[in-house]
């Protein structure tokens, strides 16, 4: 039946361009923008997941950066350290030389003075963003952020690398006085040297930073150069402590960049458009557009073809 007032095929091919026009805005959004699922309203599973693994990875993107922080004041620690063993390397062969008979032992101070004096320069001088790893009071522990961490309950936490820099500790700062305390109990080199002599007692000398062979005989000589070596070996000790430190650094820096790849790689999984399949569907939208703007037409004319038959 055809009516003038209520144009049925009109309206059936108005309802359905404008459904074609409502999926080609969706589809030009998702053109435009990359994306597939922009907001909560095109998929809130989705656009739910991905706003939180958006937030963790940028908190994994602090992480490495802190990594590469911790991993710079670890480099300098153990520059000092390694530095430091070839200072006091020199003088336990000052200490040999002096144990010569007939040696000048007051030449010899002078030397072993200076070589004193550039151990505290470097321990003075291992500082990095504010932090000394090397020189500073005892029972201090550093903390680097390693890692960030999501359980299947949404509670978060923080991985930590941990270091008790007593074991690093070149030279032992007084607090009250905030200078170098000599002959105390922390600090590989201003602590007292304690050694095992070929007697089997253990024997304690002055610190490596307050030595003075001037008046020394012969078997204290020996024995400073024991304390020496037993020095030598606690800092070998703490440079590969470091060197362990940093190989970790770098394994769990490796790992956090990894892992924000693997991120960045799920994210888009979940709310990237395809855009191959994208500007497929719009090509085949303006086809059906162009189809449903003719057939619109054609039904418009159907009140013409009516007026006809009356003339």
């Amino acid at each position: 039946m055809s009516s003038i007032n209520t144009n049925v095929s009109a309206m059936a091919a108005l309802s359905t361009l404008r459904t074609i026009n409502n999926d080609m805005e969706t589809t030009q959004s998702r053109i435009s923008s990359g994306l597939k699922v922009g907001s909560a309203s095109d998929n809130a599973a989705y656009w739910s997941i991905s706003t939180t693994m958006k937030s963790d990875n940028k908190a994994l993107g602090t992480v490495q950066d802190a990594l590469g922080l911790g991993a710079a004041k670890t480099d300098v620690a153990y520059t000092a350290i390694d530095a430091s063993i070839k200072v006091v390397d020199e003088i336990k062969t000052k200490l040999v030389a002096a144990s010569e008979p007939g040696v000048d032992k007051a030449k010899v101070q002078k030397d072993i003075t200076q070589l004193t004096n550039q151990l505290k320069s470097i321990a003075k001088s291992a500082s990095f963003s504010g932090e000394n790893w090397v020189q500073g009071t005892v029972g201090s522990t550093k903390n680097i952020v390693g890692g960030f961490n999501r359980d299947s309950s949404n509670n978060v936490s923080l991985t930590t690398l941990d270091f008790d820099t007593s074991k690093s500790l070149l030279v032992e700062i007084d607090s009250g006085t905030n200078d170098v305390k000599v002959g105390g109990t922390a600090g590989l080199l201003s602590a007292a040297m304690t050694y095992t002599p070929v007697t089997g007692t253990a024997e304690t000398l002055t610190s490596v930073l307050d030595l003075d062979i001037t008046s020394m005989t012969p078997a204290t000589l020996s024995g400073a150069i024991s304390g020496i070596e037993v020095v030598l070996g606690k800092m070998t000790t703490v440079g590969a402590d470091l060197g362990a430190l940093n190989k970790r650094i770098d394994m769990q820096s490796d790992f956090v960049n990894d892992l924000t790849k693997s991120f960045d790689k799920g994210i888009g999984r979940l709310v990237d458009a395809d855009m191959n399949e994208e500007s497929t569907r719009l090509k085949a939208l303006q086809t059906q557009q162009q189809l449903g703007i003719q057939a619109l037409s054609i039904a418009n004319s159907e009140s013409q073809n009516i007026l006809s038959l009356f003339r």
